[in-house]
């Protein structure tokens, strides 16, 4: 939580929050939800703006309080000036890039965004270590945590030719770590998962398929059944009339048939 009174702990806590805002925003289940960061991120944009302002301008207030490192005063006088200046054209940049991330936000605005088409979700393997391969993995987990520990094994991930020869060996799995010991930690559309028992670990990336649309009426199916079709509609095919059949039996040959119609053979 800000303290908004110790600049040291609230600058540390803003870091964390961009840090955790640029892994969660790698994938989007709600495309809609932008809207709403970007919102978040303009009124930062502008606040960081503000925070480089009030840094050049202690750098200016105090430069009779400076010096370099060897105790010359005058070059820490002009070191805090020229801190200063490259605070404030930060600041001016910073208040450019404002105004195009504004103009983003509002064009966001007017976006109405659809339901995506039904997808299937299964996790293909990128990368699967054990033994010794797993010790460097390990350490950055227990050290700096799963968000770095999956940016390390990302480098395993090849995109495609990955995804292909997952697909292609069955490393394809409806959910990441089904081990009874396993430890799952998600990072985007990334999942650790870590066993400390078997001293493993493995990375697997979400894989989506799209389904395909049913919603279509399939046509007639030539050679099996006809599906029944409504010819009610002004602007529907109409179906052909068939001519209508003689009323003799079944068992008459066609050639006495056809001479009863044509009156040539009397019974």
């Amino acid at each position: 939580m800000p303290t908004y009174e110790n600049p040291v702990t609230d600058a540390a806590e803003a870091y964390e929050a961009l840090r955790g805002l640029a892994h969660a925003t790698r994938s989007w289940d709600e495309p809609a939800e932008t809207y709403r960061v970007i919102g978040e991120v303009v009124a930062s944009i502008r606040c960081l703006g503000q925070v480089l302002d009030q840094l050049a301008g202690v750098h200016l207030r105090h430069q009779d309080q400076v010096s370099t490192d060897d105790g010359d005063r005058a070059a820490g006088a002009v070191a805090a000036l020229s801190a200063a200046d490259g605070f404030h054209q930060a600041a001016v940049l910073l208040d450019q890039g404002h105004d195009h991330l504004n103009a983003a936000f509002v064009q966001s605005g007017k976006i109405v965004w659809h339901p995506q088409p039904a997808t299937t979700e299964r996790w293909i393997s990128v990368v699967f270590l054990q033994g010794d391969e797993a010790d460097r993995p390990l350490r950055i987990l227990g050290e700096l945590g799963h968000v770095d520990a999956v940016d390390y094994l990302a480098q395993w991930d090849y995109g495609d030719e990955t995804t292909d020869a997952a697909m292609e060996n069955g490393y394809v799995y409806d959910e990441p770590g089904e081990g009874t010991n396993d430890r799952v930690m998600r990072s985007g559309d990334y999942a650790l998962v870590v066993n400390p028992h078997i001293g493993y670990v493995s990375l697997l990336r979400r894989h989506t398929t799209t389904e395909p649309d049913q919603t279509e009426t399939p046509g007639p199916v030539q050679g099996g059944p006809q599906l029944l079709v409504s010819y009610s509609s002004p602007n529907a095919p109409k179906p052909a009339v068939a001519p209508r059949q003689s009323q003799g039996s079944w068992f008459e040959p066609a050639a006495i048939a056809t001479l009863k119609q044509s009156g040539r053979l009397s019974l």
